[in-house]
């Protein structure tokens, strides 16, 4: 079930009290993940403690709770997620002889790593999660985390103590741990809004890295493995191409995720979808309508404001599909009271404005369900971004031009004023001199000084030299997969780097903690392992084609619900933050940017700021993306600091 884990090797000689005291804290804190149980179990010997809290999903009995203790007493387990293919690993199990007491995913994972071993097993599994198992004979614990990251895991070791949680909430109740802001860290924060991985935003705490395990001893050294590489699946989808036709080819992706779906929809609790009415979670929904004769329930979000309202959109798909659609219209209001609770919710600066339509989505499903299938990951796996469309179409052609003449382009386009464009662009659309042509221009000159192997960068940056705007600070190497392009062309990369850090960092950070903050379990069938696998071996002509991208995903689409309820340009979940900041959330906004408080703090450069901020409000600019990411970190620090 989905679940809050935490634990505590602690090898500085602590008592059985203390560590007590610790684990019960660093639990309670994570309450808001499983308000159904609390559990912990302690070794003193070893000085070791784990905790959890439990949202009961499937096994409601006491046979699911943990920490769970091996039937030969050798290991002790908590974990948090879901795996779904546990009926079928048991049944193997058994014919090898073992007994089980209850039906829960917990016990099935627990027997086959006393059996088949820690990595065997983790290849094995299906599903999502972040697992921790003490093993009191060998003395060592193991730490591992989901393929694709849709679990959370942070750690953290410092002379002879080790903590880890599923939330940074839980590493901070014990009394011994320090958090100093890493202001390296910081910088990255401003130019992506999120703490990139595998780093956080305290120095000597990590995220485990998705596809990983890690093994500790006693004394806080550690060795880690990887048990699937996002890399090596690549690569093998590049050597393996499906040869197929485009019906085999959308056969096949129907097959794969109405089994992922499938296997999703197992719980002994309600359950329900969320539908934004474009083509990811329409195809979730339409195949989960297609398994079960009763209406499914779906969830969606409107506003107000007509440029940002797809809740008609799913209606009309909710409709035709015959789902039982609740809706949810957002007012300026409605998102105000929602900020308050973001820094405790997140835990780190996190600023993707979707962040309250979601915690909003999520709390009316909780009001009906306590599982919810999403759509999140289409748009990496099947190519959906509209940066991928407009890249491919140009990119090619742009990146085969010398490097001084497109410098030499962005120099003359820079000098030609906006309302020369807008003229232009006014005798295609009717509306006005808009804000996102100025956004536009500033995009296309930003890649035409770039080069191929930094587009996505440009592309994806908020602020563009976000140093300057950390006071001693330096912007952190980017990881290695930077380099590591293993000859993808253009629009390959970008979803590549997609999945390495803004579908981990940014969507299922998201998803997480504003589901799990109510308690709702979000499950996510596009991410499979078996659908990524799978996507990365569909030629890229599969995925973008008449100038759209997902094209197989449509095709499939269109076996359920009819082209005319989808076709439409992409809006992506956006929410009206840019006119939210100077309306019913500029005092707000404002407090937090004041002149002398960030002086005061010392931490960031307000002239910068201040000028962005006079910018957005005059409406010279929308800038509430970058703004977004300072008024969080500011949020946060008033919260944690």
């Amino acid at each position: 079930g989905m679940c809050g884990i935490t634990g505590i090797i602690d090898n500085r000689g602590t008592t059985h009290d203390s560590l007590t005291e610790n684990i019960r804290r660093m639990t309670q804190s994570l309450l808001h993940r499983g308000p159904d149980a609390g559990a912990e179990w302690v070794e003193a010997a070893s000085g070791v403690a784990l905790g959890h809290r439990r949202l009961a999903v499937v096994d409601l009995s006491e046979n699911g709770a943990q920490p769970m203790v091996s039937a030969d007493g050798r290991l002790v387990m908590v974990y948090n997620g879901e795996i779904y293919n546990a009926d079928e690993l048991r049944h193997e199990l058994k014919a090898s002889g073992l007994k089980f007491f209850g039906h829960s995913d917990t016990e099935v994972i627990l027997a086959a790593f006393s059996i088949w071993g820690f990595e065997k097993t983790l290849k094995r599994l299906i599903g999502m999660f972040a697992i921790a198992v003490w093993d009191r004979q060998r003395k060592r614990l193991m730490l591992a985390r989901d393929r694709l990251g849709i679990k959370p895991l942070y750690w953290f070791t410092v002379g002879g103590l080790t903590l880890f949680g599923s939330e940074l909430k839980s590493l901070k109740a014990h009394e011994d741990f320090v958090g100093r802001i890493d202001l390296d860290e910081l910088v990255a924060f401003f130019r992506f809004n999120y703490v990139p991985s595998p780093n956080s935003i305290y120095e000597s705490v990590k995220k485990l890295e998705p596809g990983t395990f890690v093994s500790l001893n006693c004394a806080g050294q550690s060795a880690v493995t990887t048990f699937w590489s996002f890399e090596q699946v690549v690569r093998a989808g590049k050597q393996n191409q499906f040869l197929g036709t485009d019906l085999e080819a959308t056969d096949a992706l129907e097959e794969l995720l109405s089994d992922a779906i499938r296997r999703r929809m197992v719980a002994d609790v309600p359950l329900g979808a969320f539908l934004s009415g474009g083509v990811d979670s329409s195809t979730v929904v339409a195949l989960m309508q297609a398994q079960t004769d009763r209406p499914i329930q779906t969830f969606s979000i409107g506003f107000d404001d007509a440029q940002f309202n797809e809740a008609k959109h799913a209606k009309a798909v909710a409709d035709h599909l015959g789902t039982q659609h609740t809706e949810f219209y957002v007012s300026g209001n409605a998102a105000r009271d929602v900020i308050p609770k973001l820094p405790h919710l997140f835990d780190e600066p996190f600023a993707d404005a979707s962040q309250i339509p979601t915690y909003l989505v999520c709390q009316m499903a909780r009001q009906h369900v306590k599982v919810a299938l999403s759509g999140d990951g289409g748009d990496e796996l099947f190519a959906g971004y509209r940066r991928y469309l407009d890249t491919s179409k140009f990119a090619d052609r742009l990146f085969a031009v010398p490097s001084v003449l497109r410098r030499a382009g962005a120099a003359v386009i820079e000098k030609i004023p906006l309302s020369f464009w807008s003229a232009v662009s006014q005798l295609q659309t009717s509306r006005g001199p808009s804000l996102e042509l100025q956004t536009k221009i500033d995009k296309l000159l930003k890649v035409l000084r770039s080069d191929k192997s930094d587009i996505y960068t440009v592309l994806t940056s908020n602020w563009d030299n976000p140093s300057h705007l950390v006071k001693g600070a330096q912007e952190p190497e980017r990881s290695s997969w930077e380099e590591n392009y293993l000859n993808l062309g253009v629009v390959e990369r970008m979803q590549y780097a997609d999945v390495m850090t803004y579908l981990r960092d940014d969507i299922l950070t998201k998803v997480d903690r504003t589901s799990m903050g109510v308690a709702l379990e979000a499950r996510v069938p596009i991410l499979d392992h078996r659908l990524v696998e799978f996507s990365w071996s569909l030629p890229l002509g599969m995925k973008i084609r008449e100038n759209q991208g997902k094209w197989i995903l449509r095709q499939l689409l269109n076996r359920y619900v009819p082209r005319t309820l989808i076709e439409r340009p992409k809006m992506g979940f956006a929410s009206p933050i840019a006119g939210w900041l100077r309306g019913p959330l500029r005092d707000w906004a404002e407090a937090l940017i004041e002149p002398r408080r960030l002086d005061q703090q010392g931490l960031l450069n307000h002239k910068l700021i201040q000028h962005a901020w006079d910018l957005h409000l005059r409406g010279a600019k929308d800038l509430s993306t970058p703004l977004w990411g300072v008024l969080m970190f500011q949020a946060w620090l008033d919260e944690w600091m």
